[in-house]
């Protein structure tokens, strides 16, 4: 497996999952950040989403995984940063073709919907799946040709 440092993050409903993925990927020996929650207390989403996603949005991790309840939440929060681009995937081939196809750089798990054999079996599969480029690649262009007309106000 490739060294990467990747940035980990959940809220409460996903936070049993993180830290077994967490626990998985220091076994394999990478650098991990964990962004939080450190607890099964409540506490919000957006929180946590927006910490992995900037951090990846800066280059500073060049992955990120994101785990709430369903990733739904976490899907809307991380896509709104520049040059994330955040896959909420459920099984392998989707979790495969979001590295091939769209060089995901944050993969999104819905706990209630990814059990944690499958979750490692997928976020491994993610880590070491190539971006193809080629037509993907021109694809990512227009991505970026779109994020530059997007005006904050």
């Amino acid at each position: 497996m490739k060294i990467k440092k990747i940035i980990i993050g959940s809220d409460h409903a996903g936070f049993k999952l993180k830290e077994i993925i967490k626990g998985y990927l220091c076994k394999k020996r990478l650098k991990v950040k964990d962004a939080g929650t450190d607890s099964l207390d409540s506490c919000d989403y957006p929180v946590f989403a927006a910490a992995v996603a900037k951090e990846v949005s800066k280059n500073r991790y060049n992955m990120g995984i994101l785990i709430c309840k369903t990733g739904i939440g976490n899907s809307i929060v991380a896509n709104r940063f520049k040059g994330v681009r955040a896959a909420l995937c459920y099984n392998l081939k989707a979790c495969r073709l979001s590295r091939e196809h769209n060089n995901a750089n944050i993969l999104v798990l819905g706990a209630a919907f990814v059990r944690p054999a499958l979750a490692k079996r997928m976020v491994n599969l993610w880590l070491n799946t190539p971006f193809l480029g080629g037509r993907h690649q021109r694809r990512l262009n227009k991505i970026k040709e779109i994020e530059k007309e997007i005006v904050c106000t």
